[in-house]
């Protein structure tokens, strides 16, 4: 009679514990990171002696709790940070590269239709050189090509430091996050396996994983203690997290812009590559922008220079030869230092708009038109090319995590149908209890 009150004794507490965990999942089945746990039961059967004077026999003992598991499948888990990583990195590129096109704009403000407005007037006043209103039209055109690149400079300047002040939050966050891993590493190690305490620990573990994997590109090996080993995917650069130790990662940005990330662990500084995720975004777009800025200020200080030539080349209305119209070497600095319409040099080859004519030559296929055009080309090809990309990784990553949440999402249905069960046992436990005090009162009572 004692055995029976034992094992109802014993239903009771396993089948609310089974309760309590069934409510768990319920209660965080939208919690970011959380992986549905799984109570698992064991019979509690005893092999012993009977009597002393009979063969062993084996009698039955209840139901026990073995462990709280976390279901949870590693290699849908490792797919889903690698696809992770590929899709941040062309998600972050894309974003950028839309910034430089609209920084490079190729509407009528634009540099590439300013220039075209440009040429145009120097052809107008060709056709009446010695006209007040087509010089002051021509000059007022000059002045908004130089502003047009102001304005693209500046664009790609705060593209820059925009970029630039990603990548710094980035990095701070990538050196939380691997300390946090180490410290979660520590407390692992101390943890009991199977208990609903580790579950959490290696739901944190797990989460700070696949932040990581959004903005670098990791590998990773979890040990037999569940600590989790991490170091840049593809690289043999120190370890990123090993133990309790966490490495730093170091943003550097060049003159230009550019940037790289270099790393500190293991006592040595090493350069630290990053393959995919969004650090690696970050750094193409980098390199994208310090480009379309070289090329931007290439253009500027040739077209200065060609203009410059060409002005020396004639003579100015009252007979003298052409002064520059333009200074500066970069697009930020352009200027127009001719201030005087009657100062443009329309004369030469013995005509009043020999000159003038002469200026259209610049119009060829490597002259700043076609130049400003082609760097508009290159950038919408990329940028087309980006958006594929990102269409196809941003699938890729959805399919990917959603494998991954049909192993360790929660299933209200699954859990409702788990309660049902798991409240009936309740309920059978109790009925046992109630019998055996029913039974044990009615022996008593024959006394």
């Amino acid at each position: 009679m004692s055995d029976l009150l034992r094992i109802g004794a014993m239903g009771v507490s396993v089948y609310r514990n089974a309760l309590t965990t069934v409510g768990d999942n319920v209660a965080n089945a939208q919690s970011e990171g959380y992986s549905r746990r799984d109570i698992k039961l064991r019979e509690t059967g005893i092999l012993g002696a009977g009597q002393p004077f009979y063969n062993d026999k084996f009698t039955v003992g209840g139901v026990r709790v073995t462990s709280i598991e976390r279901s949870w499948d590693a290699f849908r888990a490792a797919d889903a940070r690698l696809s992770n990583s590929d899709s941040a990195q062309s998600q972050t590129r894309l974003r950028w590269l839309s910034a430089t096109e609209v920084a490079l704009d190729d509407g009528p403000a634009g540099i590439g239709q300013r220039l075209t407005a440009f040429y145009n007037a120097a052809d107008a006043l060709a056709g009446d050189p010695g006209g007040a209103a087509p010089r002051r039209a021509m000059l007022a055109a000059l002045q908004d090509v130089a502003n047009a690149f102001h304005t693209s400079a500046d664009g790609l300047a705060r593209a820059a430091e925009g970029i630039a002040t990603e990548a710094q939050t980035s990095v701070a966050a990538v050196n939380n996050e691997l300390k946090a891993l180490a410290d979660v590493n520590v407390a692992i190690a101390r943890s009991q396996p199977g208990g609903s305490g580790r579950a959490s620990l290696e739901d944190e573990r797990d989460r700070l994983l696949d932040s990581l994997s959004t903005k670098i590109q990791i590998d990773y090996e979890i040990s037999a203690k569940g600590e989790a080993t991490v170091r840049a995917r593809g690289t043999t650069t120190p370890n990123l997290v090993a133990g309790p130790d966490a490495g730093i990662v170091m943003l550097q940005t060049a003159v230009d812009g550019r940037l790289s990330l270099m790393i500190t662990a293991e006592g040595s500084t090493d350069p630290l590559p990053v393959m995919a995720g969004s650090m690696a975004g970050l750094i193409d777009a980098s390199n994208a922008v310090a480009g379309r800025r070289q090329e931007l200020d290439a253009l500027a200080a040739d077209f200065a220079t060609q203009l410059n030539a060409w002005s020396a080349a004639g003579t100015d209305k009252a007979g003298n030869p052409g002064a520059a119209m333009l200074s500066g070497a970069t697009a930020a600095t352009l200027q127009v230092v001719m201030t005087n319409p009657d100062g443009i040099a329309a004369a030469g080859a013995g005509t009043e708009n020999g000159n003038l004519l002469a200026l259209q030559a610049q119009r060829s296929d490597t002259g700043p038109e076609a130049r400003m055009s082609n760097m508009i080309n290159i950038l919408a090809q990329q940028l087309a090319s980006a958006k594929t990309q990102d269409a196809a990784l941003t699938t890729r990553r959805d399919n990917a995590f959603a494998a991954r949440e049909d192993v360790s999402g929660v299933d209200l249905d699954r859990e409702a149908a788990e309660l049902i069960r798991y409240q009936q046992a309740y309920d059978a436990s109790s009925k046992i209890i109630q019998v055996a005090r029913e039974t044990l009162q009615s022996i008593l009572a024959i006394f």
